[in-house]
């Protein structure tokens, strides 16, 4: 991966209370931009290259630091501490029960009312990279530990944009970090996105209950989440299919294939997991991880928001590929797997490589 990316900043409005919020913008050599904030180190806007060379931006936002803080949608934000929800709002860790911020119910949703999407993250460029860096007290959302966080950012020539997370703590704390982009590859805000062909590496998925927390894996195989081969997303949003109909689209977690995982450690590579084509505009995305989950989410409670430039989104105006951990899974056997110690680095790594068929 060659990088020639370009960097630049620009005032972007303020918070309440009047500190101001940057909008920073990587460009690559080819034209193609990212612009990301420091609210929420949040990804505003991505214009990419059509098959015909035309600009359009492929991800869903708002047109001010004040819409996405009274939004509910998490658009483009970096979430944390917890991505995804923990039943109850709360989990035992080494023997102490923590209770933490219920914002959606009695459970707790992509890090509670103030996560890290609604924080304002310290930026600086590093060779042409966006850092943001952040710090996370003692007691956040009820989590336990004083955590630091540094996202990195860098898209490169051969239109791939990579987030590196890192983070340490002081004391032991559950971590499940992602990032929360809603995609739509047509370019065009006002339209859906159930002409896009989807593939997920995944032999098994999470089965929710009414309140969208894990029950337990089922197979994908002989029903409509089955995306081992590529398969158009509007014709499988309207399978019948009680777990469709209870989350009224795809809103669940796919169990990624380990069997390139280190013996030793468990850990795995970065390694394509999903890929989305829209065959409109030739625009084709890849999604690569070293994450072991993968939640699918087509955007199924858009409809009628008003999103940039006074759009008003259709229902599944866009969808989420959001790589991290399990949703609940500090309640589950491998509750191990998500829980940041003293010493350690928590580290993941997230690639969205977007490019062109020519073809049709």
């Amino acid at each position: 991966m060659i990088s020639h990316a370009q960097f630049s900043s620009e005032p972007w409005g303020t918070v309440p209370g009047g500190d101001p919020v940057q909008l920073f913008t990587l460009r690559n050599a080819h034209g193609m931009k990212v612009a990301i904030s420091d609210l929420g180190a949040t990804l505003v806007s991505w214009h990419a290259p059509d098959r015909t060379g035309r600009l359009g931006d492929i991800l869903l936002g708002h047109d001010t630091p004040a819409d996405y803080l009274a939004a509910t949608t998490y658009m483009g934000g970096l979430i944390g501490r917890w991505a995804n929800r923990i039943a109850a709002a709360r989990f035992t860790l080494d023997g102490i029960e923590y209770t933490l911020d219920r914002n959606e119910g009695n459970n707790l949703l992509h890090g509670g009312t103030i996560g890290f999407n609604r924080l304002r993250w310290d930026a600086s460029e590093d060779n042409g990279a966006l850092v943001m860096r952040l710090e996370s007290p003692e007691g956040d959302a009820g989590f336990p530990g004083h955590v630091t966080v540094q996202v990195r950012y860098t898209l490169d020539d051969d239109g791939a944009l990579t987030i590196d997370y890192e983070a340490i703590t002081d004391a032991p704390t559950p971590l499940n970090l992602t990032s929360h982009p809603y995609f739509n590859l047509s370019g065009l805000a006002a339209s859906d996105v159930r002409g896009h062909v989807v593939s997920i590496d995944a032999d098994q998925f999470y089965e929710v209950d009414a309140e969208m927390i894990p029950t337990q894996r089922a197979e994908v195989a002989g029903n409509a989440f089955d995306f081992r081969q590529s398969a158009p997303l509007g014709a499988r949003l309207d399978w019948p299919n009680e777990q469709l109909a209870l989350a009224q689209g795809f809103d669940h977690c796919y169990v990624l294939r380990d069997d390139a995982a280190d013996p030793a450690t468990g850990t795995q590579p970065v390694r394509e997991v999903a890929r989305v084509y829209d065959p409109a505009s030739g625009r084709e995305l890849s999604v690569l991880t070293d994450q072991w989950g993968l939640q699918f989410y087509t955007g199924n409670h858009l409809a009628g928001l008003k999103g940039r430039g006074g759009v008003t989104h259709p229902r599944y105006a866009g969808l989420c590929l959001e790589a991290g951990g399990f949703p609940n899974q500090i309640n589950m056997a491998d509750h191990e797997q998500v829980v940041l110690r003293p010493g350690e680095t928590y580290r993941h790594v997230t690639q969205y490589r977007l490019g062109v068929r020519s073809g049709l």
